[in-house]
């Protein structure tokens, strides 16, 4: 594929962000998003808008999208109006959300239907990084497929990994989300409980962050809650979607995750406490208030 035009669906702060990064190495993508200040600021830098999901994936040769949840790509892919009605023969969908896997196969099993490709292709990192083409990338499907797309996502992507079949990018996703949102939750709750025992926040940190505990992780907990700043850059919305979408894909196969249900549990409350657009380590606060 030589310079391939571009179809973008989902600006909000990582897609935009990648889609600016992008834009800085010629490309001149066409967009979607229900946000029209996002689109706005795009197209005042050379990208085109779309009128709907049909006539993107018709003008493009690669759609890529950076969405919500399942249910939102599944509603742009097989609308009346959707991409899977308009996408050409060779072309190619990469989902950089995170997605069911289940849900990720049967696109990618219909797309091919009409002689299109699809990679799943979660993101590790931040917008900052996005903005910069240094986000990591957990790319998946047909080896071939992959070889396609391969240039332009070394162009987002610090590290692109390959692995493997269709669906393992989201399954890893969802498992380095479940170890990692894991890890906020009970280290926020070790400050807490902390707190609530007249134990210093800032000694448990000193103790801790000398042992093997210690973690990027463990520090964004500490930005919080020794030092006040929130600065982790994912929600707890975002945290408690990816912990159900784990325990729906543990079901699927076959087994069970009592740590996940745990963790999700928790999510679940902050949520239902008025806490979900705070970033996870703020899960502090909602630990603070538990009462037996």
């Amino acid at each position: 594929m030589t310079k391939p035009v571009i179809g973008f669906i989902g600006l909000g702060l990582m897609g935009s962000n990648m889609v600016e990064n992008l834009q800085k190495k010629g490309f001149e993508p066409i967009v979607m998003d229900l946000n029209k200040e996002a689109v706005a600021a795009v197209v005042a830098r050379g990208a085109t808008e779309a009128a709907s999901a049909r006539e993107l994936a018709a003008a493009s040769d690669i759609v890529m999208l950076c969405l919500t949840t399942s249910k939102v790509v599944e509603s742009l892919v097989y609308a009346d109006d959707g991409i899977l009605a308009g996408i050409k023969e060779g072309a190619v969908l990469i989902d950089f959300g995170t997605s069911i896997p289940a849900s990720t196969r049967k696109i990618g099993a219909d797309l091919a239907s009409k002689g299109a490709g699809m990679i799943d292709a979660p993101l590790g990192r931040t917008p900052a990084h996005a903005k910069d083409g240094l986000l990591n990338i957990m790319a998946a499907g047909e080896k071939a497929t992959f070889d396609k797309v391969k240039p332009v996502l070394d162009m987002q992507g610090e590290n692109v990994f390959y692995l493997g079949a269709l669906g393992a990018g989201h399954t890893t996703k969802l498992i380095n989300n479940f170890m990692g949102m894991t890890t906020v939750a009970a280290m926020s709750q070790a400050f807490a409980v902390a707190d609530l025992a007249g134990v210093d926040r800032q000694q448990l940190w000193e103790i801790m962050s000398t042992g093997p505990s210690n973690s990027p992780f463990m520090q964004f907990c500490k930005n919080y809650a020794v030092d006040g700043v929130s600065d982790l850059g994912f929600s707890i919305n975002n945290a408690n979607k990816d912990l159900g979408y784990f325990l729906e894909m543990v079901k699927d196969l076959g087994t069970e995750s009592q740590i996940a249900e745990g963790t999700s549990s928790n999510l679940q409350a902050a949520v239902d406490a008025g806490m979900g657009n705070g970033n996870v380590p703020e899960i502090l606060d909602y630990f603070l208030k538990l009462e037996k």
